[in-house]
């Protein structure tokens, strides 16, 4: 019988490309050899799934934040350390976290990688803000729209340029702003956003306003309004090779309506949109009461590659969730429920929601035996 230690090196990199990354941290601890190939920048590479990540903030005692992340692979979720500068900053509006980084953007901007937790300062925003919308391509950060923050006062009436960091020039490049059709909601409580094809688009999730900043040459595209028939609210979300919208749909069914959460396909040299996929009714049911437009408008919507979590962040509800993950070949869509969050979880006053794929090479190559619980 041939032991799994006679195995090629090739051969043992093939069997643990097809583990769940939450089971190759733990394997990776099993010998020298295994850990040298997960830890590799050539494995880290491999085939995974977005997690969903959630951050929980308790306004009256700071000690109560949690973080959480979904492991759709494993589909169990873990609770991860809270970076140390979170137990005492305020406010928590300047708060976010998007592709593998948690950000602070006023009074100061920093950044921290998710899994180890550790605060990075930048030169000072020209315009310090909260609650912006934040992408991470190609190693830089591209900060849009937010609140102005001065001292311990905001002005919501300012639109606020586009701001880019470069982490090798260690400097912060001013860009035109939002259009003005975003001016009355430019932050991320009315806006969402999405990386793709070297654009940052900017949606309105209430207006259903689209624009698409291009970062190679610093322009707005036209505005633009992405609203399916019936829409109540929805999001934007890149899915590999496509966009997708995905909301809150209510259209007439006899002498009543009934609200369905769809998933539209959509086409970014024209914005037309397509119907890929409608959430089960008996799921989305089960992610709030009741089918009251009040009810319906807790649930919010992030993604990334092949996955949609849809997620009620009321916290009566314990923040219930679903995912939609699409084939990337036949388009077709399949839904599930997420487990229940652990039972360690905090009551929260707001989340902060984010999908981000992880990376084993940052995650085993620097500590090794830290990060997941």
């Amino acid at each position: 019988m041939t032991e799994i230690t006679n195995l090629s090196t090739d051969l043992i990199e093939l069997i643990l490309s097809l583990l769940p990354i939450s089971t190759l941290i733990k394997v990776s601890t099993v010998c020298k050899q295994w850990h040298s190939i997960i830890s590799s920048s050539t494995f880290s590479n491999h085939k995974s799934h977005p997690w969903f990540f959630l951050h929980g903030i308790h306004n009256l005692s700071s000690k109560n934040n949690q973080t959480f992340a979904f492991d759709p692979s494993s589909n169990t979720w873990f609770l991860l350390p809270t970076p140390p500068t979170l137990q005492h900053h305020q406010p928590n509006t300047s708060f976010t976290g998007t592709d593998s980084f948690f950000f602070i953007t006023a009074p100061n901007f920093l950044f921290s990688p998710i899994l180890h937790p550790s605060w990075h300062p930048t030169p000072p925003l020209h315009f310090p803000r909260i609650n912006p919308l934040l992408g991470v391509l190609n190693n830089n950060f591209i900060v849009v729209g937010g609140v102005k923050f001065i001292g311990n006062l905001v002005d919501i009436e300012d639109r606020l340029e586009v701001e880019i960091y470069d982490p090798l020039l260690n400097s912060w490049e001013l860009a035109p702003p939002l259009p003005i059709d975003f001016r009355s909601g430019n932050s991320s409580s009315s806006l969402c956003s999405a990386l793709f094809k070297g654009k940052f688009f900017v949606f309105g999730i209430y207006s259903c306003f689209v624009s698409s900043f291009d970062l190679n040459r610093r322009v707005w595209s036209e505005v633009k309004t992405l609203r399916p028939r019936g829409v109540v609210f929805s999001f934007l979300v890149a899915c590999r090779n496509q966009l997708v919208l995905a909301g809150v749909c209510k259209l007439p069914n006899g002498s009543s309506s009934s609200p369905s959460f769809v998933l539209w396909k959509v086409d970014e040299r024209n914005m037309g949109v397509s119907v890929m996929a409608v959430m089960p009714h008996e799921l989305l049911c089960s992610l709030f009461d009741g089918d009251e437009d009040d009810k319906l408008a807790t649930l919010k919507c992030v993604g990334l590659r092949n996955l949609v979590y849809v997620f009620n962040e009321d916290y009566h509800r314990m923040y219930p969730a679903c995912v939609c993950e699409i084939d990337a070949v036949s388009g077709n869509c399949e839904w599930r429920r997420v487990p229940q969050l652990p039972s360690m979880m905090n009551r929260f006053h707001k989340v902060v929601s984010f999908c981000s794929t992880l990376s084993l090479h940052s995650i085993l190559g620097q500590r090794p035996r830290r990060g997941l619980q």
